[in-house]
């Protein structure tokens, strides 16, 4: 299954042709801060930071918590993205005395952006969009970078020093601090955290779904020492050429993710989708890392109301859709699960008034889920009495 949403969506990506910024050799810039640290050749990666051609405050372009919240449209987002221009240059994972690392290290920790000066041994081309990272414009190899004095954030420099604290200890404590998920995963990934002599670089895709799966874990531990929700809930969201819906059952613990992707390149209609039981999940999820973050979101949800529910979520993409990162599930969902529900009797009744907002049969859904399947076959609901649930277009009230 992975290798076909992988598959899906490189094709998908590999149609994405955007004008990114034009930029020389040398550059005089500011770091949002950001940087980013590829995968390729693991365990000697690429390492850098990213620039935009502007000076002052430039926090904006890497700040995906505040992104849907405040409304950004997606040309916005990819604005902002395809500005940042990425140096890179190769480091072992391992080598964090390297002076190269320990800068951007020092912009990981930062409280604000960076006044910066780049050196490239070629002028920088191309553009990147991804599935699980956010979008970034051109890139080249960095001869020289020089960064301004850096304040660094009070709660990260803590974790930075701590060399006894294990990495997900770091990663918990920040998070239960209320540190931006976006700020965590950047310094997680350039080796602030963890024991002194086991710290190394992460790269950026694999240190989001370390942070999300290391963060729902441990609230999915607390999720499941709480009472069970006593009916069932439909939470809704929008934004960004893609619908989400959160339904909620008064269950233990158990967690399907379903993805539809709906003429995003031509007529196609796919699924993804990925699940588990109350006993957890056993080895990657099969549809990657909108899996981690989608169920880190509305495990956030569950654990502030101190309350365990059973968990379906439907998403569909549209035409106009572009994979902007994974940031873009979990802070969807994170709204979503943020805006007052609506309660129905079953789950019969539940899926009928989702059925409404969604464009693709719910039937096909159903078809392709495990968890969901399951969880109505429990129930004794038939697929055809299902769909002869009837809504009250007056009301919008399951009938």
């Amino acid at each position: 299954m992975i290798k076909g949403k992988t598959a899906y969506l490189k094709r998908l990506t590999s149609k994405i042709k955007m004008p990114s910024v034009d930029v020389g050799r040398e550059l005089d810039g500011s770091t949002p801060p950001s940087v980013f640290i590829g995968s390729w050749n693991y365990p000697k990666v690429y390492a850098g930071p990213m620039i935009a051609p502007l000076q002052g405050d430039t926090s904006i372009m890497d700040m995906p918590e505040s992104w849907i919240p405040d409304n950004k449209t997606q040309e916005d987002i990819i604005g902002y993205r395809l500005n940042l221009v990425r140096g890179k240059q190769t480091v072992k994972i391992t080598d964090l005395d390297n002076l190269f690392v320990e800068k951007l290290q020092e912009i990981s920790l930062a409280s604000n952006s960076i006044d910066s000066e780049a050196e490239f041994g070629n002028k920088p081309r191309g553009m990147s969009f991804s599935d699980q990272h956010t979008p970034h414009g051109p890139s080249a190899l960095i001869e020289k970078f020089n960064i301004d004095n850096v304040k660094w954030d009070r709660e990260l420099e803590k974790v930075f020093y701590d060399t006894d604290l294990k990495a997900a200890e770091a990663v918990l404590g920040l998070h239960n601090k209320e540190i931006p998920f976006s700020s965590i995963q950047k310094a997680f990934s350039v080796g602030t955290m963890g024991v002194g002599s086991r710290r190394k670089m992460v790269p950026t895709r694999w240190s989001i779904t370390a942070c999300d799966s290391t963060i729902g874990d441990q609230l999915l531990r607390q999720v499941k020492q709480y009472d069970v929700i006593d009916c069932c809930r439909v939470y809704e969201f929008s934004s960004l050429n893609n619908y989400y819906a959160v339904l909620m059952v008064p269950t233990q613990w158990q967690f399907e993710w379903m993805e539809a992707f709906l003429h995003v390149l031509r007529r196609e209609e796919v699924i993804f989708s990925d699940y588990e039981h109350n006993s957890g999940k056993k080895g990657y999820s099969r549809v990657g890392g909108c899996y981690y973050t989608s169920k880190m979101a509305v495990l956030e949800a569950l654990s502030q109301e101190r309350k365990q529910a059973g968990v379906i979520v439907l998403r569909e993409a549209y035409h106009g859709y572009i994979p902007l990162g994974v940031f873009n599930v979990r802070e969807n969902i994170r709204s979503a699960v943020n805006q007052p529900y609506r309660e129905f009797e079953d789950m019969k009744t539940s899926l009928a008034y989702i059925s409404t907002k969604l464009r693709l049969r719910m039937e096909k859904f159903i078809k392709q889920s495990d968890l969901l399947k399951e969880m109505l076959q429990s129930r004794q609901t038939t697929l055809d009495s299902f769909i002869s649930t009837k809504l009250s277009p007056e009301t919008n009230v399951l009938m």
